[in-house]
């Protein structure tokens, strides 16, 4: 007992001693843990911001980039703040916050863009078109709803697993790969239309090692995982970690000496667009071509189409850029591709926000601002009128191609839709036109394409007025006045801008309907002429506006546009003046001297695809040497009873084939379904049709009831002996039908066999029973051809 009491009084003061050495720095350590354990989320919440950074390079804008960064605080947080509670109650707490922070989201970027509707029409069609969306709009995109929801829920859900990962099973570098994998995604996603992000990329890495070499505190005696363990077991597990880094590092200097030539061979490597993939919004023919409208609009003027308020410069009356109308030119479409029948707008719409991509005005020309506040009445179609050049739009959802500056409402126009357009329009220097050039080469080639088939006389007047102007801008004005002087505006012309119909308003006998039509014409032939004579040309379809009140259907028109160099596209205006009478077109028109002389060269062949009235013809006596009438008219018979013969064989051929496919090709089940099909054509042809409504064995009741009622009638009412019913095969058939609707692959050749036998003997007595000019029409009656053709489509 003695000898034990100095052991008892040393052990108490060391262990009192290191308590209060312990207690001293216990604040001091608490914070060092602290310090520690905050890297890895520091981390976390850097590499997905930087996911962000490199999206938001394409986006109008940073508030891209600031919503993706709180996506990634608010989930990291969330973890972090979650941590003590079970693993499987911090995914419903993420959601929760994931939900208020992505609603937040949509309504501050529909505020931003200023979009119509409330936040749950805004939320729901961000949710049904984020997707598309995002990889159709234009860049740079405007941050809207649709095109901040997937970055935002895509960067929060990072930001969760991540956590999750590497907090709560201390795996940082497994935490690190949804960050990666967010990372990569935006690089895609931004592809060729940004500057490589070698910065961004270098400080994801940096980050990312910061993570890794930090110390995460959670480990006792100061991060060693075998301390406190016995020596012999301590060496085991020393050994085994340093067996498992070795392992690590030779597999990652492995991966680098693979891996690293082809990363660095795709630096300069032009990344993959993904919107290549995406199928931009599409139009209508009638938005693909609106030129064919001008005409349907000038029958109907007083319709109401748009109402219009202007703020702004406008044109003042007479400005060259407008010479139809004081005010301002109201766009609806540009047409830039023409293949010798159809103008077209030849578009690759992309979704575009508020604000559209600024081009460089053209170097000789002045620019003027205008704003205008249209509401549409009864304008239908995608297509969305606007003052060149649209740079914004509120009010409406659009599309945008840069090329021809045509704008899109993607979901068509609606009666009292209203939208704000702001546009900057180009006024060229009128005193540089006479000598101004007009470009040439790959980048125009699409505004000089002439297509195959021209007629020699649309070649030969473009040759004669490039002939006797040089310039380019006197070859514009020369087509200009040409037309000007020699045709007329009406406005029942017939629509049409193809070869021959160009040619007809060319060069047509007035007194047939040529060398007249609307605006369409004028702007088409102008265009056509134009590219024969070396200049880039296209086709405007729009409105004249006075700038105030209501836009009609009677204000449409088309006009066309040349491209010159430093002014670019300068309006012409083909149309006559009201004041004056057109000039015959052979009085300025005259053939090449190798060409026949004017009495002989024959009209042109060509129709247009409305042909005009013909001209009646005067009394007088008839020309020798003609056919006689009685000729003619055993002519005409013969070909018209020869035509007709031809259809009813044609008729008969096409009905024998089709039964002949029903009974014998296919698989058993498909013959007896095609026997049935042969049952109640019968039935349709002899007055008697059956709705599908009716199950077989129904139809066969009636199929019985039908002959029974025709044989009857051809007995003039009395019922002849043993014929009280049909031949009650057709029950048997009624059954194979339903073996084969109930019973599918159980129907055998032989059933199939019975089948065409017992609807080939049914379609021939019930066919026989009919009055005999009722058989003469039964093989021919196109009736069974019709349904056939409904059923294949």
């Amino acid at each position: 007992m003695g000898r034990g009491t100095p052991v008892v009084t040393g052990i108490a003061p060391q262990r009192e001693a290191q308590e209060a050495t312990a207690e001293g720095p216990s604040a001091a350590g608490r914070v060092g843990r602290a310090l520690r354990a905050a890297v890895v989320p520091l981390a976390l919440i850097a590499l997905i911001a930087l996911a962000g950074v490199v999206l938001g390079r394409v986006y109008a804008g940073d508030l891209l980039t600031r919503l993706v960064i709180g996506a990634a605080v608010g989930s990291v947080l969330a973890s972090v703040a979650a941590r003590r509670l079970p693993s499987w109650l911090v995914a419903p707490v993420s959601m929760a916050a994931l939900a208020g922070w992505t609603l937040w989201s949509l309504r501050l970027a529909a505020a931003r863009a200023d979009l119509p509707g409330s936040l749950l029409e805004v939320s729901a069609d961000a949710a049904r078109n984020g997707i598309p969306r995002l990889l159709t709009a234009m860049i740079p995109v405007e941050p809207t709803p649709d095109t901040v929801l997937v970055p935002v829920v895509a960067a929060w859900l990072a930001g969760l697993a991540g956590a999750e990962v590497a907090l709560r099973t201390g795996r940082v570098l497994l935490g690190y790969l949804p960050a990666a994998g967010l990372y990569a995604a935006a690089l895609y996603v931004v592809g060729p239309n940004a500057e490589p992000a070698i910065g961004a990329t270098v400080a994801f890495v940096a980050v990312a090692a910061v993570g890794l070499a930090a110390p995460s505190g959670a480990s006792p005696a100061g991060g060693d995982p075998a301390a406190g363990l016995a020596p012999g077991v301590r060496a085991a597990v020393r050994l085994r970690l340093a067996a498992s880094a070795a392992l690590g590092v030779v597999l990652v200097i492995g991966l680098m000496a693979l891996l690293g030539p082809v990363v660095a061979g795709q630096v300069d490597g032009r990344p993959v667009d993904p919107r290549r993939y995406v199928e931009p919004p599409q139009v209508e023919t009638l938005d693909e071509n609106p030129l064919i409208r001008i005409s349907g609009w000038a029958l109907h003027p007083e319709q109401k189409l748009l109402d219009v308020n202007t703020s702004g410069t406008t044109a003042p009356a007479g400005d060259a850029d407008d010479p139809k109308t004081a005010g301002v030119r109201i766009r609806l479409a540009v047409l830039s591709d023409y293949d010798g029948i159809t103008w077209r707008v030849g578009a690759t719409y992309r979704n575009a926000g508020r604000i559209l991509p600024a081009g460089e005005p053209a170097r000789d020309s002045t620019v003027q601002s205008v704003r205008q506040q249209i509401t549409v009445a009864e304008l239908t179609g995608r297509l969305l009128p606007a003052v060149a050049t649209p740079r914004e739009v509120s009010g409406a959802r659009v599309a945008y191609d840069p090329a021809t500056g045509t704008l899109i409402r993607p979901e068509g126009l609606t009666p009292g839709l209203r939208y704000e357009v702001t546009s900057v329009r180009e006024r060229p220097d009128n005193n540089l036109l006479a000598t101004a050039n007009v470009p040439a080469g790959e980048e125009v080639a699409r505004v000089l394409r002439v297509a195959d088939g021209v007629p020699d006389p649309l070649r030969r007047l473009a040759t004669q007025l490039a002939e006797e102007n040089g310039a380019p801008y006197a070859r514009a004005a020369a087509i200009e006045q040409f037309l000007a002087e020699h045709y007329r505006v009406v406005a029942d012309a017939p629509s049409g801008h193809a070869y021959p119909n160009l040619a007809f308003f060319l060069f047509g006998p007035r007194n047939g309907g040529g060398q007249r039509g609307t605006s369409e014409q004028f702007a088409a032939a102008f265009a056509v002429l134009g590219r024969l004579s070396g200049l880039p040309t296209r086709v405007v379809v729009g409105f004249s506006s006075g700038g105030q009140g209501p836009v009609r259907a009677g204000d449409a028109y088309a006009w066309p546009e040349v491209l010159f160099d430093g002014l670019g596209w300068v309006a012409f205006d083909p149309l006559p003046r009201p004041e004056n009478e057109p000039r015959p077109v052979e009085e300025d028109f005259r053939p090449t001297p190798e060409d026949p002389p004017p009495s002989e060269v024959p009209a042109p062949t060509a129709e247009p695809s409305a042909s005009p009235e013909p001209v009646a013809a005067g009394d007088g006596p008839p020309a020798r040497g003609g056919v006689s009438t009685p000729v003619l008219v055993a002519g005409g018979s013969g070909s018209l009873l020869l035509v007709v013969g031809v259809l009813l064989l044609t008729l008969l051929a096409m009905r024998r084939s089709l039964s002949r496919g029903r009974l014998v090709r296919g698989d058993p089940g498909q013959r007896v379904a095609g026997a049935w099909r042969e049952v109640t054509d019968a039935l349709r042809l002899a007055g008697r049709p059956v709705g599908d409504d009716l199950a077989a064995t129904e139809v066969a009741g009636r199929a019985r009831q039908a002959l029974t009622d025709a044989r009857e009638r051809r007995a003039n009412g009395a019922r002849p002996d043993g014929q009280a019913a049909a031949d009650p095969a057709v029950d048997e058939l009624a059954t194979l039908l339903n073996q084969v609707g109930f019973a599918p692959g159980t129907a055998t050749a032989d059933q199939a066999a019975r089948a065409a036998e017992v609807a080939t003997a049914y379609v021939t007595t019930l066919r026989a029973a009919r009055p005999w000019w009722r058989r003469l029409f039964w093989s021919v009656h196109p009736d069974p051809l019709r349904r056939a053709r409904r059923l294949r489509r």
